[in-house]
């Protein structure tokens, strides 16, 4: 069964990674760990918390991605998002993809 939501994404201030909010307010390197909106206030409280982040510049281009979760697995539903949440889809020594454990891009 399949569950569409959302979840905040960014890209980290200090380095350019991309991250996820995650439980606590706190941003997570790995999509698995974001914290999952599946009603509009709990978009809008994500989204309100990532746009704190932006305003103390900790983090740039906040953006609520759709996902859907199968499975177990969060899954963005654009291929712009899988591509950020994985790493480069033409080099899977790079990247996120490269990590331990980590899901490919596509």
């Amino acid at each position: 069964m399949k569950v569409v939501a959302k979840i905040v994404a960014a890209n980290r201030l200090t380095d350019g990674e991309t991250v996820w909010l995650g439980a606590g307010d706190r941003w997570v390197e790995t999509i698995g760990g974001a914290e999952v909106a599946r009603d509009a206030e709990a978009e809008e409280r994500l989204l309100a918390t990532g746009n704190a982040a932006l305003a103390a510049n900790l983090v740039v281009d906040v953006t609520l991605v759709d996902i859907e979760i199968a499975d177990g697995r969060v899954l963005p539903t654009r291929l712009r998002e899988r591509i950020r949440a994985g790493g480069p889809s033409i080099h899977p020594d790079l990247g996120k993809q490269s990590r331990h454990g980590a899901p490919h891009a596509i």
